[in-house]
């Protein structure tokens, strides 16, 4: 051991390590600069130090014996590497220890970068977190949204009924225009959390533009003279998994239902509370069973009001089978009951039922005038004539077989038992045709499915399109939160959707819409509408 040491010495010695440093950064860089050149640099390096008395000779001995058979492992590994890439197929002895190296596929290689990459990048957000002393709650909150710009087209038939007649209020359309093509721009941004509270409880937020009127579109019809664009809550739940196989959320979320668009829209949110129930019945097989009471409208009785709160309750049970290939089949049955929503007569001077019209209806259920009997003049009240007690049945087949490619097939039918001619006539007065059966029979086919914010990522040159025919007769469905596209939303609406998506780029894509709808049995009224997307998001 050598004690104070000069301190000439010591930035010698300083010196003569930086060199080594530096002269074996050198022969990384520079592949060709020969093996021999390196041993003698380095031997009179060692050399040096013990002349200087920096480093003892028997330090020096143990420290050129090391190196030498690290060396020859090294070479031994090298030329053994060498022989797996000439011959990737077959298997290389490294070492004596018979240290294997196999080939790996390209395709586990780029998995495994994603892998290794996703768990570095979450290690190191997290020690910079703690290097910059930010919050630990910071960590609970993930980001994300979406922007979608649009041009919208919708072309009316030549033929179409006059306005007057459109909205009669026995069959009122709510309608502004029936004949005159209308051209607009539209804009739809959404900006949502994902909250981790705890290993069981999870909670959202998420904003979007749109009317406050609507709870169907986020469409914003651009326009400078209009001001700025109203951005709204639009999601505010908690998410408890106590179990694998049970979740329980309450607020305003996502549609916990398995559905399609002749149902409800696909913006719209549920409020109130839902339970899914998913037991693993096999390997391949798992049931789903979802229970919820959802609140649509609150309605403050008293002894001048009458109406009562309007509500919804389902109750959905089905099955999901997966196939080796991952090819899916999933079937369900859903029971649907409206309270309250259908509209009830004025009594005579008073307006005690008003509040048993809508707050807000598309078209195309059959409605009447609520203040009917009141004196002459005064304005009509719109109400609907039908209950709504719905049975769902649903199916769809994704099949794999072509993977990357999706083939997806999706059927469902609609049937309101909750109308009751002999019920409305007494009622409202009215005589109405049943019409209440829906179907939806769809075929998707495609690389990615290109719904829904929260879905996997898009990536470069994903496709996919779609071809379905809808036929909503005009009591099927509660006209006011199914699709508000097709015909430009609401029931009694026959017709075809072709639909077709491309990305351009990681996150980015085109898409298309043709949506043409004619009347099922209502006075004429058709519309094409066409729509024309740029969408992005994060």
């Amino acid at each position: 051991m050598i004690k104070h040491l000069p301190m000439k010495k010591i930035s010698l010695a300083i010196s003569i390590m930086m060199g080594l440093g530096m002269t074996a950064t050198q022969v990384q860089a520079d592949e060709r600069e020969s093996l021999e050149q390196l041993k003698a640099t380095t031997t009179n390096l060692i050399d040096l130090l013990v002349k200087e008395g920096v480093l003892p000779k028997d330090k020096a001995d143990a420290l050129v014996k090391k190196a030498t058979e690290d060396a020859a492992r090294q070479v031994k590994q090298q030329q053994a590497l060498d022989a797996l890439v000439a011959k990737p197929n077959e298997t290389a002895v490294v070492d004596e220890k018979s240290v294997r190296v196999q080939y790996v596929p390209e395709h586990v290689k780029k998995e495994m970068r994603a892998e290794i990459e996703k768990e570095v990048m979450t290690k190191l957000n997290y020690k910079a977190g703690e290097r910059l002393g930010l919050p630990g709650w910071l960590d609970r909150i993930e980001f994300y949204g979406d922007i979608r710009l649009r041009a919208q087209e919708d072309s009316f038939a030549s033929d179409n009924a006059d306005i007057a007649r459109l909205n009669d209020p026995e069959q009122d359309m709510n309608l502004k225009n029936s004949t005159v093509d209308r051209d607009r721009l539209r804009v739809r941004a959404r900006l949502g959390a994902d909250i981790k509270v705890n290993d069981w409880l999870t909670g959202g937020l998420q904003f979007v533009t749109g009317l406050q009127t609507t709870p169907v579109t986020p469409n914003q019809t651009e326009g400078i003279a209009q001001g700025k664009y109203i951005f709204g809550l639009d999601r505010a739940f908690l998410k408890a998994t106590p179990r694998p196989w049970l979740m329980v959320e309450g607020g305003r979320f996502a549609n916990p239902f398995l559905y399609t668009d002749i149902m409800f829209d696909p913006d719209l949110a549920f409020d109130g509370v839902a339970a899914t129930f998913s037991p693993k019945l096999t390997d391949s097989l798992t049931s789903f069973t979802t229970v919820g009471a959802f609140p649509i409208e609150e309605v403050e009785s008293s002894e001048d009001n009458k109406a009562k709160d309007k509500w919804l309750y389902s109750l959905q049970t089905g099955l999901k089978w997966q196939a080796p290939n991952k090819s899916t089949v999933k079937l369900a049955v859903a029971y649907h009951d409206y309270k309250n929503v259908e509209g009830q007569s004025n009594s005579v001077g008073l307006n005690d039922y008003s509040g048993t019209a809508p707050a807000f209806r598309q078209r195309g259920n059959s409605t009447f005038d609520i203040n009917a009997a009141n004196l002459p003049g005064q304005a009509s009240i719109i109400g609907l004539a039908s209950k709504f007690e719905q049975i769902n049945i649903i199916g769809q087949i994704d099949f794999l077989n072509f993977d990357p490619v999706h083939v997806t097939l999706t059927g469902d039918y609609i049937k309101n038992i909750g109308f009751d001619k002999n019920e409305i006539l007494r009622r409202t007065g009215n005589l109405y045709k049943e019409e209440t059966d829906a179907f939806q029979v769809k075929m998707d086919v495609g690389t990615k499915t290109f719904s829904g914010l929260r879905s996997e990522a898009i990536e470069k040159d994903d496709w996919q399109v779609s071809l379905a025919y809808k036929r909503i007769e005009a009591d099927a469905v509660l006209d006011g939160l199914n699709d508000s596209n097709f015909r430009l939303g609401g029931s009694d609406a026959k017709g075809w959707a072709l639909v077709g998506n491309y990305a351009i780029d990681k996150n980015t894509w085109v898409g298309a819409r043709y949506l043409s709808a004619d009347t099922v049995s209502g006075l004429d009224y058709s519309v094409d509408v066409f729509l024309l997307d740029l969408n992005a998001k994060f």
